[in-house]
């Protein structure tokens, strides 16, 4: 390893797959070290992880990085948003964790909207309506199918809580992740006692809420991990509020972010409150806002249409009129958790490739028909979305966000925007800095710039056209239809 500028510090991905850590350079973001190590999910309608996995992951993948991570002095986790994870009285799961694309908790997703006050209440009061994906839905989902396992937990966390934790040993979170659980009032920037009531769910077993830039403690003792004693633990934030900070983002710059989910958002000074459930009203890591729209099915289901075709990934055709909406997993926006995908237009010319590039079309249609509302309404059209996630390198998909959206698209060289941007919070915590002005002053954001085309809005008016015809069908999900 070759000497550092400046002191050494650690961000932490934890995401649905695998852990990945980055070693950075404070002073000028240089990665000088990294690992990553995989998680085990499970499939079907239980989506669920053993979190202890994402400890023993974080541990491999710090142990890949040597001597860098033994010197860094501050660490940060950014995680997984969402993901309900009980503990016993020992600190123990009592569980699995419900993860975030997890959508059996759809029902009393609808119920507790319709129980407190409909959209417009949660909206306000919490800045979303809420999904199968909320925390909140999860425990009332585990508390009606699984009441022993609810009665035996004695603190509930967040995934990157339960990882900063176990570094400090005091359960701490912060307002970027807590607000996507649906019992942190956004106004008042609190618990919600109302909404915990409705629940069951006991308040004094949520983590402390930090403030943007504490120290939350350091590194314990005898965690097996190859932190120095005394090493800074930063709050840490959620997975989409971590690659903000990554991007060093500014009010009025869009984000699409094309990975096992696809969102769109960007931070905004003014609290978001969208009763019609498209936009969560997010709150940032840093003291602003980050309304945010999420897809359930992004690249993995893309990449799924292609295996299926038997079709590389990239091996698009132009000229289809078929119409697929890939939703494997159900879907997030539009609001659709009992879905499936559904194919519309078939003909005996119509070719694979035609096909995986409808799978394309359908997947960037769901961003990007929450992209307007996302955007801070002083935003400039013409500047480029920046195009980040796993999804972002594929030309494929750059083609395809140009194509629909008409606007210019950056795409940045960084690629652990999480991991960067949770070293960027670590590194804030050192210097007192605004750890999105340290993202700024590392460049994080440099990259390609492809120009504006024409944008197709014969497409997107097909697509929205079936989509519209086929909501009832698709509400009822291929086992009620």
């Amino acid at each position: 390893m070759s000497a550092a500028e400046g002191p050494l510090v650690v961000g932490v991905d934890t995401s649905t797959q695998s852990t990945k850590v980055l070693v950075v350079d404070a002073a000028t973001g240089r990665v000088v070290a990294s690992g990553q190590a995989t998680h085990e999910v499970s499939t079907g309608a239980a989506r669920e992880s053993d979190p202890r996995q994402w400890w023993d992951a974080l541990g491999e993948a710090l142990h890949q990085c040597g001597d860098a991570a033994r010197e860094a002095a501050a660490v940060s986790i950014g995680g997984q948003q969402h993901g309900l994870v009980t503990l016993d009285a020992r600190g123990e799961p009592v569980r699995p964790a419900l993860l975030w694309n997890d959508v059996r908790s759809a029902p009393q997703a609808r119920r507790l909207t319709d129980e407190l006050g409909g959209a417009e209440f949660w909206a306000e009061r919490t800045g979303s309506v809420p999904t199968a994906s909320f925390t909140v839905t999860k425990w009332a989902w585990l508390a009606e199918h699984e009441p022993e396992a609810a009665r035996a937990v004695r603190a509930v966390r967040l995934p990157h809580d339960y990882l900063t934790e176990r570094l400090t040993g005091v359960g701490t979170s912060d307002r970027g992740d807590t607000s996507g659980t649906g019992w942190w009032a956004s106004a008042t920037e609190s618990y919600d006692d109302e909404i915990l009531a409705r629940v069951g769910l006991d308040p004094a077993l949520l983590p402390r809420v930090a403030r943007p830039g504490e120290v939350v403690g350091t590194v314990r003792d005898g965690n097996g991990l190859p932190f120095a004693k005394g090493t800074l633990v930063a709050p840490g934030t959620g997975d989409n509020a971590a690659a903000a900070l990554g991007l060093g983002l500014r009010p009025g710059t869009a984000v699409l972010s094309l990975g096992t989910s696809g969102t769109v958002y960007g931070v905004s000074r003014r609290r978001p409150t969208d009763p019609t459930g498209t936009v969560a009203g997010f709150a940032d890591a840093r003291g602003d806002w980050l309304p945010l729209a999420c897809t359930l099915n992004c690249t993995l289901a893309v990449d799924r249409v292609a295996s299926l075709l038997g079709l590389d990934r990239e091996a698009v055709e132009p000229g289809t009129s078929v119409t697929l909406l890939p939703y494997l997993d159900g879907e997030r926006t539009p609001d659709l958790p009992h879905a499936s995908g559904l194919l519309l237009g078939l003909r005996h010319d119509t070719t694979a490739g035609q096909l995986l590039q409808s799978a394309y079309d359908g997947a960037v249609h769901a961003l990007l028909g929450a992209l307007d509302r996302v955007l801070d309404q002083d935003a400039d059209p013409s500047e480029p979305l920046l195009l980040i996630g796993g999804g972002a390198r594929g030309r494929a998909w750059q083609q395809t966000v140009r194509r629909l959206s008409g606007r210019p698209v950056r795409v940045p060289e960084a690629r652990e925007l999480v991991a960067l941007g949770a070293a960027a919070q670590a590194a804030g915590v050192l210097t007192g800095e605004d750890p999105a002005a340290v993202a700024r002053r590392w460049n994080t954001a440099r990259g390609s710039v492809f120009d504006a085309v024409e944008r197709d809005e014969r497409t997107l008016e097909r697509i929205s056209g079936v989509l519209s015809d086929a909501a009832p069908l698709l509400e009822r999900g291929p086992e009620r239809g």
